[in-house]
């Protein structure tokens, strides 16, 4: 069996944000998203200076597609009404066999508390669900990240586990949630 793709041709519109590719042009508002502390706070990097965020940003213009098993695509996210570049938008194929995803975000501190990154988010599911034809999409957060917990609830999405201060991370004991959503779970949302 041909795993599915995920190849968008058009940026994917939602009812207040645009998801498009990123474009080189994208570098002033990447650095202001990826140079922030408290956005690079749950991350793996901390924040970026101008030739970071400029290689990793080379590197997110080329993940525009899903072609196969652990390939990830990167989206830009722009608020439609204004035309600016607030995060990103991250959906992976995990394992092709057992069709599992991964969805993850970031968002600018000053659009955070919109319902933007679950309007996001939940446009993330669909394509994995519809397009990809995925049976289960997990999350994974610092379990203190309140911001992405609640938007993983939010989704729908359900916790199946908790590591407790499972990594020194930055220098603190951290811990991981884990949350997943099943395909019939979500259709089942949509029907509601």
């Amino acid at each position: 069996m041909t795993p599915a793709q995920l190849i968008p041709t058009a940026p994917i519109q939602t009812a207040r944000l645009t998801l498009r590719p990123f474009e080189m042009s994208d570098l002033d508002a990447y650095l202001d998203l990826m140079g922030r502390e408290d956005v690079c706070r749950y991350l793996i990097w901390g924040p970026m200076d101008v030739d970071q965020a400029r290689a990793k940003l080379e590197h997110r213009v080329h993940q525009t597609s899903i072609r196969g098993e652990g390939e990830a695509i990167l989206f830009a996210v722009v608020e439609t009404a204004s035309g600016r570049m607030i995060g990103e938008l991250m959906l992976r194929m995990g394992s092709a066999i057992s069709r599992q995803g991964e969805v993850g975000w970031s968002l600018h501190p000053d659009v955070q508390g919109r319902g933007l990154a679950t309007e996001g988010a939940a446009e993330l599911l669909r394509l994995g669900f519809q397009e990809l034809g995925l049976h289960r999409i997990a999350a994974e957060a610092d379990s203190r990240n309140l911001g992405s917990i609640r938007v993983m609830e939010k989704l729908g999405m359900r916790r199946e586990a908790q590591f407790i201060e499972a990594e020194l991370f930055k220098g603190e004991w951290a811990g991981d949630v884990i949350y997943a959503i099943l395909e019939h779970e979500w259709r089942e949302r949509q029907d509601a």
